[in-house]
């Protein structure tokens, strides 16, 4: 299955539909996203979308976001009751699916210094992706909102900003970064008095000495007060206990909870943790839940003409292209083995070779990790080569700059797809073993896993051949070479050795 990340930018504005509209169809109008939720509140002025795709389609349409907010909304003119620092004013990055949170940082990183560039807005970066720890929490970066940081900015250095100019115009600053999935969840209560809502929210927050993995605001909303909350950790702190513990604050005011509402999409687990613990199951386990088994029973079906790779990849561009296509090749015969070892373990007839099994699935399941990664990681050492040639020439220094950063952008475009044939390799050397010793019926997917890493290694070869040829630096080159021609002896014998594993378990019949 390709990587998917979320996207949850949070935009200054509600009160216009208008404005919300054109944002959203900015974003939409990137292909290989989908929108999953929009939120709008017109108490807070403030709209929060969530659209999900592969990391290059997401960090595109988050761009175009940002860019058609700063295009339509002004900070000047602008109030809520919550708080804020820009047009767009949050950009949190999420890995859901074959993603890896450093590569959530990497590009919040990307798009900071893009936008930063093109857009002239400051940039901030928090959570995973803050590049100084007192930057890691929002309330820190938007302390004094819009108004306070527009005078801050100009002459504080702690308010500098991590990339752009240090000034605010009308788009204000942009905090972009990457974390897991938190919940944002609002509880109303019965009264008016925001009084109360902002003690209860002081009580219940971790930085008041709450509850851990909260935080809370009280503000008033559609004439009742509200206790606003992220909760970043439903492991740690989960709604039940947040619940619970406004109930014992809100008697303490004399007033009650009134009804409570859900910002954007929830993880399901999140729920059943709920719902656990008003029904106090003891004992309950996922496995209980009809929908979790008859999915396990379904026969699976997938589309593989509505790939968002595949379709990127036939598309008349020059990224994602063969270096690429070969990261994902080798990825494929990762899941391939990573299938075999599932498929042995636990088989009573495989039982004296399920330790072996065990580590071959986690060894699997780390090349699969890092070789869907390097399908991003490619396109994006290429398009720093195509940056690097961009760059301008007028001076003898210019060309100076220039060329190193041509060659050093070559280097690392030589470096990622040869990292690329590295792990084919061990995609090839892990379906030999499963071959030798896994399950006979899945022998010939353990084959398949192997001709997936060869082609992944021929493929990457020719893209490190490509880039060597460019450097200047011929040692630099020939370094890369010989480790490229180490890997493809080695992988002539793994292929030696498959043939005849395959022809001892009786299985297939020399090519």
């Amino acid at each position: 299955m390709p990587p998917l990340i979320e996207c949850i930018p949070n935009f200054s504005e509600a009160r216009r539909p208008e404005v919300v509209e054109a944002i959203v169809q900015a974003i939409r109008a990137v292909a290989g996203v989908t929108l999953l939720d929009r939120h709008s509140d017109n108490d807070h002025n403030r709209s929060v979308i969530t659209f999900a795709g592969t990391p290059q389609a997401v960090e595109e349409a988050a761009f175009q976001g940002i860019r058609k907010a700063a295009e339509l909304i002004d900070l000047n003119q602008h109030s809520g009751s919550h708080p804020r620092m820009g047009a767009t004013d949050v950009v949190p990055f999420v890995p859901i699916r074959e993603v890896s949170m450093g590569a959530c940082v990497a590009l919040a990183r990307r798009l900071g210094k893009r936008v930063a560039k093109e857009l002239k807005i400051p940039v901030y970066l928090y959570e995973e992706a803050a590049l100084r720890p007192e930057r890691k929490n929002l309330e820190n970066i938007r302390r004094g909102q819009y108004e306070g940081l527009k005078e801050e900015i100009k002459s504080n250095p702690e308010r500098k900003p991590d990339y752009g100019p240090s000034r605010l115009e009308a788009a204000g600053a942009t905090v972009i970064g990457a974390r897991p999935p938190l919940i944002a969840y609002n509880v109303y209560l019965d009264s008016a008095e925001i009084d109360s809502a902002k003690a209860i929210a002081k009580a219940i927050r971790a930085s008041s000495g709450g509850l851990p993995c909260v935080k809370a605001l009280g503000m008033l909303v559609e004439g009742r007060a509200q206790v606003s909350m992220n909760l970043t950790n439903f492991h740690v702190t989960s709604i039940p206990q947040v619940m619970e513990a406004i109930r014992s604050e809100a008697g303490k005011h004399q007033v009650a909870i009134h009804h409570c509402e859900v910002v954007g999409l929830i993880p399901q687990e999140a729920l059943t943790q709920a719902a656990v613990a008003a029904l106090q199951l003891d004992g309950f386990k996922s496995e209980q839940i009809l929908e979790n088994r008859i999915s396990e029973i379904t026969p699976a079906t997938f589309n593989v003409e509505r790939s968002t790779f595949l379709d990127d990849l036939a598309a008349a561009t020059p990224a994602p292209g063969g270096g690429s296509a070969a990261a994902y090749a080798g990825a494929m015969g990762a899941a391939l083995v990573a299938m075999v070892a599932r498929l042995t373990i636990g088989k009573k007839s495989y039982l004296p070779v399920q330790a072996q099994m065990n580590e071959i699935l986690k060894q699997a399941e780390r090349l699969r990790a890092e070789l869907t990664e390097a399908v991003q990681a490619d396109s994006a050492a290429f398009e720093a080569v195509m940056a690097a040639f961009k760059l301008p020439k007028d001076t003898p220094d210019d060309m100076a700059t220039r060329s190193a950063a041509i060659e050093k952008a070559t280097i690392e475009a030589a470096q990622v797809p040869l990292k690329t044939a590295q792990n084919a390799v061990s995609v090839m050397a892990l379906a030999e073993r499963g071959a030798a010793l896994g399950n006979l019926n899945a022998i010939t997917d353990a084959a398949s896993a192997a001709a997936l890493g060869r082609a992944a290694l021929n493929a990457a070869g020719y893209n490190v051949r490509v880039n060597v040829a460019n450097l200047n630096e011929a040692a630099a080159g020939e370094t890369f070479l010989h480790q490229l021609q180490a890997l493809e002896t080695r992988a002539a014998k793994l292929e030696a050795d498959l043939q005849k594993t395959l022809n001892e378990r009786g299985k297939l019949p020399a090519a």
